[in-house]
């Protein structure tokens, strides 16, 4: 059955224990008002088992005992009892359809009302206003063995929490308990005498199926089946009890709850039982006031306790990821609430059903239909805001969390802001102790934003984390990570730290997964933002150390030739005249020292911007410089023509730097350069057979880096093709067509 069938079903179901609960009270009111020291004998009353029955009867009228029905209100009580059992199922049955413990719990609530229904209906036709109600043995029968189906109930401490024993050996436990069950009603189907259901109030209903020869041997199936029940009931205690001494962490805190509940049902009916027979032995009165308060504490335990321990278990640790759906369930639950009360006020008015109406119904009538809706909007809301405050305590919504997100980081895509503003929404929505926002920046995962910032500056933000395989790294113990993503980019992280008290559940996940979806826009923005900083802040870095070199080069080559060729000049002036031979000599040594200078300085002034690049493009600069490279390097360039300076030159120094890291550092024997113009723009390839090495592993070095910069100021992009042994081919492209040509 799929979830959305499950959920109407178990509502349904609700809905009719509402209408049926209803429907109890006319009846209810009417046998309150009937005589309640007469006895009525329907069947044959002169059976043994029957007359037994009416003997004790009279002994108790003897004594001054009213048989009197339980008060009306009881009926409240029970649609309050089979609110809570069916609303608990219809949330576990909302997202697992074939949880047993959900289906258990739906049918053993819809018992509650059916029961007192029945035995309503079946009081006020055979005792209150005889031959009034038609086919009276179904209801009598109805109400005497509908509400057996609670022998089941141990069930639900061995299904807890996912609807299965805690291992397979345990099954034996369920099978013992359904065959005990099974025989014990077969048996008390067959059973002669009056139904036990309708004793206290006078009527002796015969049973007309009972058998009254195989009376003994009934009684004992009756006996051998309530104990096999018994003890497989309190066997499913032992197995919640080893199930919780197994589990840990988050799952124990689920179990803990049942596991009070099983404990107190289950010592109240161990002790009950051991006085009862420890009476018996001892002759005494089993009528003492312990066993009816040990029988009290095992109902209202089992009947209360239950589930309260499964809606504890959802509300507070997100079970089965039903937070949504506890919400709707507890909103419904107090609309229900507010509907029985204005109802019963309706059918109390209208009683008249059954035993006359009272004047002026018509108004009252009026009245409730107008109380109901002038009070309905109001409530509702007021219903909404409850439900939100059991299920998400101080936490806002899912809804108003995601909301408030996307009208935040639309405010600002300043990094200063929009990230710590994520950060809070983040551990606010999750209930978290801590989150943190990580950014992807090349290689790694760096923690850029961390709520509360208290908890960054007192344990100092984590270390950067390095990417695995192009997924997540390992994180930090205590930290749940989701993976930001756009376009399928991994963009960087959102974690969450949560408290031993509030651990991560599915639904808290979910919200988490969300808001990572929400995210990848921003941190893509963020990104370019933070990338566009540092490769401003790279430029200037690459200028300022471009004009280190310069004036090295300048104070090392040139300067100093300029220094030594004054002091030569000065020697030579001296010369001239002592020793014109002399003179003459260092004069031809300094003409030869001027032109390495000037030499030095065309090649100073080509490493700034080669004159032949400017005057014949890039194939003649090109091959003009690698005829000076230390390994043989080809240049492959046909059909590559002129274009703006600025494209040229980018080419042109990265094609150089690329050339100098093969010469540095790749090992190679050969070198190849490969320009061609295609699809509006001008590709590079430089390729060498060297030593190859991973490009993810190692990331752009600064000259790499360099020229990634150099062609993404304009448009462009660089691309790293490399692995270990397997050589390097880094490849440009820079778009061109927009471009105006060099004349």
């Amino acid at each position: 059955m799929s979830p959305r069938a499950a959920r109407f079903v178990s509502r349904s179901l609700l809905a009719v224990a509402i209408l049926v609960s209803l429907a109890s009270i006319p009846a209810e009111l009417a046998n309150g008002r009937a005589e309640g020291r007469r006895i009525v004998v329907v069947g044959d009353g002169t059976t043994p088992s029957m007359t037994t029955a009416r003997h004790e009867l009279e002994a108790r009228l003897a004594k001054g005992e009213d048989l009197m029905p339980d008060p009306w209100w009881g009926i409240g009580v029970i649609g309050v009892f089979s609110l809570v059992w069916i609303g608990t199922g219809s949330v576990i049955l909302s997202r697992q359809p074939g949880n047993w413990a959900g289906w258990l719990f739906c049918v053993v609530g819809l018992a509650f009302p059916v029961t007192g229904f029945a035995a309503a209906l079946t009081q006020y036709g055979a005792k209150t206003n005889p031959g009034s109600i038609p086919a009276l043995g179904l209801w009598a029968l109805i109400g005497e063995y509908s509400f057996f189906v609670v022998v089941l109930l141990p069930l639900l401490f061995l299904l807890f929490p996912d609807g299965r024993p805690p291992t397979a050996r345990w099954r034996w436990a369920a099978r013992a308990l359904l065959a005990g069950a099974a025989l014990a009603v077969i048996a008390f189907f067959l059973e002669p005498g009056p139904f036990n259901n309708y004793v206290d109030v006078g009527i002796l209903y015969e049973n007309p199926i009972g058998i009254e020869q195989a009376a003994d041997a009934l009684g004992i199936a009756i006996g051998v089946g309530t104990l096999l029940a018994i003890v497989a009931g309190l066997s499913t205690v032992v197995a919640l009890a080893q199930r919780f001494r197994r589990s840990s962490g988050e799952e124990r805190q689920k179990l803990r709850w049942l596991v009070f509940v099983a404990g107190l049902a289950g010592g109240a009916f161990a002790l009950m039982w051991l006085i009862s027979g420890a009476v018996v032995l001892m002759g005494g009165d089993e009528s003492l006031p312990i066993f009816s308060i040990l029988f009290v504490l095992v109902v209202f335990t089992l009947v209360i306790g239950v589930p309260a321990a499964y809606l504890i278990a959802i509300f507070r640790y997100g079970l089965w990821e039903l937070d949504v759906v506890v919400r709707k369930t507890v909103l419904y639950a107090i609309l229900v609430t507010f509907i029985l009360i204005v109802g019963s006020a309706v059918i109390l008015g209208a009683g008249g059903l059954v035993v006359g109406a009272p004047s002026g119904i018509d108004w009252v009538l009026v009245l409730a239909g107008v109380v109901m809706g002038l009070l309905f909007l109001p409530l509702r809301r007021l219903a909404t805001r409850v439900a939100d405050s059991l299920v998400f305590g101080k936490r806002a919504t899912p809804y108003e969390i995601l909301t408030e997100f996307a009208g935040r980081v639309g405010e600002t895509y300043s990094t200063d802001d929009v990230l710590p503003r994520m950060a809070h929404i983040l551990a606010a929505g999750a209930g978290a102790e801590r989150s943190r926002v990580w950014l992807r920046v090349g290689n790694e995962l760096r923690p850029v934003a961390t709520w509360p910032e208290s908890s960054s500056v007192a344990a100092g933000e984590p270390d950067p984390l390095s990417l695995a395989d192009g997924g997540l790294p390992p994180f930090p113990s205590g930290e749940h990570p989701v993976e930001v993503r756009h376009h399928g980019e991994l963009l960087g992280a959102l974690s969450v730290s949560m408290a031993a008290s509030e651990p991560m559940n599915p639904s808290k996940a979910k919200l988490v997964q969300d808001l990572a979806a929400q995210a990848g826009l921003v941190l893509r923005n963020v990104r370019l933002i933070e990338e566009l900083r540092a490769s401003r802040q790279r430029l200037v870095k690459a200028q300022d150390e471009e004009r280190r070199r310069l004036e090295r080069n300048i104070h090392d080559g040139a300067q100093q030739q300029l220094v030594a060729l004054a002091m030569k000049l000065g020697l030579a002036g001296l010369f001239v005249d002592q020793d014109p031979a002399q003179a003459k000599t260092l004069l031809e040594q300094l003409k030869g020292e001027a032109q390495e200078a000037l030499d030095d300085l065309r090649d100073l002034a080509r490493g700034i911007y080669p004159p032949l690049l400017s005057d014949q493009g890039l194939r003649a600069a090109l091959e003009a410089q690698v005829r000076r490279a230390t390994l043989p390097v080809a240049v492959e360039a046909d059909g590559v023509g002129r274009y703006p300076q600025e494209a040229e030159a980018a080419v042109y120094f990265c094609v150089l730097e690329a050339l100098q890291n093969v010469a540095k550092y790749a090992a190679a024997s050969r070198a190849s350069v490969r320009l061609r113009e295609e699809s509006g723009a001008l590709t590079f390839e430089v390729e060498d057979d060297g030593a190859g090495f991973d490009p993810q592993a190692r990331g752009y070095g600064t000259g790499l880096q360099g020229m990634a910069d150099r062609l993404a100021a304009l448009g462009g992009e660089l691309s790293i093709l490399s692995s270990p042994g397997a050589g390097t081919t880094v490849t440009g492209r820079l778009p061109v067509r927009s471009l105006e040509p060099a004349e």
